[in-house]
């Protein structure tokens, strides 16, 4: 395979990750702010239109495996931009109404894409090399996309809510360049025959492959450990750390790390595995993050450092999974059916994080800007992602002679 090949179709991964920062990390608190929505409704609201759109990922994997990808992905992309403009341009007197609605717009085209998206990638690639540096590829652009959406608003506005809303209408001219290099230069690639079973037989084959139903368990362990801080990032950056005008630059940090690390994590996996790779991230990023529940007023040098060595290690959590997924997929001959489950997994830890963490703060008094209740923001952001961490890690390891898989 060309590497021309592999960064056409990643260059698309950039425009869509546009639909996880701001979602996941802006939305909470630029609604709290433009629209005067509780931190309760608010975590209400992601946690509903979160699990109803995981939900109908394993039905539309089991429809990308039966659709051409490239024709379900354009198709998903319309909806997607359009119910991202509406999100970020939110019409205040019906917040919560204009909030739901324009959240499962995003979330059905965006979950549509990103399903024939994966699917394709596995086509494209003839082998488990290729698959990973696809993979890396579409995941490196990603994090580009994450970069921009995190620095745009300041760029944009010098208030940042503002400047978030701003963001929305960079949107669509990008997806509409990414998607035309994507399709003008990346074949449609070998689809396996299309799976004669219902949706729900369908996803019980996915399932019963211990392999793959072991990677999905390794993988909601350790994504709940990425979910909750990311959900709670702006909130910490503000009333523990104190210096929010600051969370735009550690965001483009974080990420930037982990778009520079991705080759070496790539590299690394060839010569001592994909599996034993993820588990030495793992390892790092309980080392990196380890200091975060010290810190307070101030210490931004310190959280700039725990920023860069944590995203550091990013690249790994992004590339090597899904690489994985991809050749236990082409494997059952059901690429589709297993990103649409795995997608489900992926959903629902974000889901949970803020449902239950933002709710759960408000419980236990505290209040963004207040400066109550910051010893429960420390906690939630910096100690209970470790606990995930570690049990990831050791199921990993545990597992690690069946997933690592070669094709």
């Amino acid at each position: 395979m060309r590497a021309g090949t592999a960064w056409a179709y990643g260059l698309l991964g950039l425009p869509l990750a546009f639909a996880a920062l701001p979602v996941y990390v802006h939305v909470p608190r630029f609604y709290s702010e433009t629209t005067g929505l509780s931190l309760a409704m608010l975590g209400g609201i992601l946690l509903a239109a979160r699990v109803l759109d995981a939900f109908i990922d394993p039905w539309l994997g089991w429809w990308a495996d039966r659709l051409p990808r490239r024709r379900m992905l354009a198709l998903a992309l319309v909806p997607f931009a359009l119910g991202f403009v509406a999100l970020l341009n939110p019409m205040t007197e019906w917040a919560v109404a204009w909030l739901t609605a324009s959240l499962l717009l995003t979330y059905l085209g965006f979950s549509a894409a990103t399903v024939a998206y994966q699917a394709w990638g596995a086509d494209v690639g003839s082998d488990s090399a290729d698959r990973t540096r696809l993979t890396a590829a579409r995941e490196g652009f990603g994090l580009a996309g994450v970069v921009l959406a995190a620095a745009l608003p300041g760029m944009l506005s010098s208030d940042l809510s503002t400047g978030t809303a701003r963001l929305a209408w960079i949107l669509p001219p990008l997806l509409l360049l990414a998607a035309w290099v994507a399709f003008a230069r990346v074949g449609a690639g070998q689809p396996p025959p299309p799976p004669v079973e219902a949706p729900l037989s369908s996803l019980r084959r996915a399932l019963a492959d211990a392999s793959f139903r072991r990677l999905l368990v390794v993988f909601v362990v350790n994504g709940i450990a990425a979910a909750i801080p990311a959900t709670l990032f702006l909130f910490f950056v503000a009333d523990v750390i104190g210096v929010a005008s600051a969370s735009g630059p550690l965001l483009v940090l974080y990420f930037a790390a982990g778009a520079t690390s991705l080759p070496l994590w790539v590299r690394l996996a060839e010569r001592i595995g994909r599996v034993r790779a993820w588990g030495l991230a793992m390892a790092l990023a309980v080392l990196a993050f380890g200091g975060a529940g010290l810190l307070g007023r101030d210490d931004l040098a310190g959280f700039a450092f725990i920023c860069l060595a944590s995203g550091l290690v990013l690249g790994a959590d992004l590339a090597l999974p899904a690489a994985i997924a991809a050749d236990l997929g082409e494997r059952q001959g059901q690429p589709g059916a297993c990103f649409g489950l795995w997608n489900l997994a992926a959903k629902l830890n974000l889901a949970l994080a803020a449902g239950l963490a933002l709710p759960l703060l408000g419980a236990l008094g505290y209040e963004p800007g207040s400066g109550t209740g910051l010893s429960a923001l420390s906690a939630a952001y910096a100690v209970v992602p470790l606990m995930f961490k570690l049990a990831a890690g050791a199921l990993l390891w545990r597992w690690r002679d069946q997933l690592e898989v070669r094709s």
